[in-house]
């Protein structure tokens, strides 16, 4: 009889145990889960919301159309086998902060690696904003529109996007992120 079954049990326990130390880094990383601290969140959000401002004039109609913008402005993605990602944001209405959310995903397969990136959702409806709030978890799925580089690096925003009900823009230290995707991302309010 061989043993095929027993190595491969061996590298899924293996698996599992790199997967949870990468979340374990998540934790450990900028933003650090389970503390919250609402001042220090809502200084990220203003810096996040004068960055996009100042470096990125063509996003101004999204900023003059949303009803509500959620702000994350940090986001610690790791993985190994297993990954999963983490960051805490604020969801201003009229650039007044209403309720905080957190960001989570977790991943499975053939990954590795860590990153840290921000993003914005706009939420261009008064129905998207409220299905939002409404929701004790919301999923980002495949609805979502993005405002991403196109020539020179600027941001596309074409007029199919303009008429979506949310947007997202996904951006690192190096700008915005062409190809990004929030899929799977869920949101929950905390209740600080």
């Amino acid at each position: 009889m061989t043993q095929i079954s027993r190595p491969s049990r061996h590298l899924s326990r293996r698996g599992l145990l790199m997967g949870g130390a990468a979340l374990a880094t998540l934790a450990a990383c900028g933003n650090p889960v389970g503390n919250f601290n609402a001042e220090r969140l809502d200084s990220r959000v203003d810096a996040t919301r004068d960055y996009l401002r100042q470096n990125h004039p063509e996003l101004d109609t999204l900023f003059q159309d949303a009803q509500g913008i959620l702000y994350m402005p940090l986001v610690t993605e790791a993985g190994f086998l297993v990954g999963g990602s983490f960051g805490q944001g604020a969801l201003r209405i009229n650039d007044a902060t209403v309720d905080y959310y957190s960001a989570t995903r977790v991943s499975a397969g053939l990954q590795i690696g860590a990153q840290q990136y921000a993003h914005v959702l706009f939420f261009m409806t008064p129905q998207a904003l409220a299905d939002f709030r409404a929701g004790e978890g919301w999923a980002a799925s495949a609805d979502i529109r993005y405002a991403t580089p196109n020539q020179g690096g600027s941001a596309g925003i074409q007029t199919t996007t303009m008429f979506s009900p949310v947007i997202a823009v996904v951006f690192g230290q190096a700008g915005l992120i062409a190809g990004a995707s929030l899929a799977g991302v869920r949101y929950q309010r905390i209740i600080p």
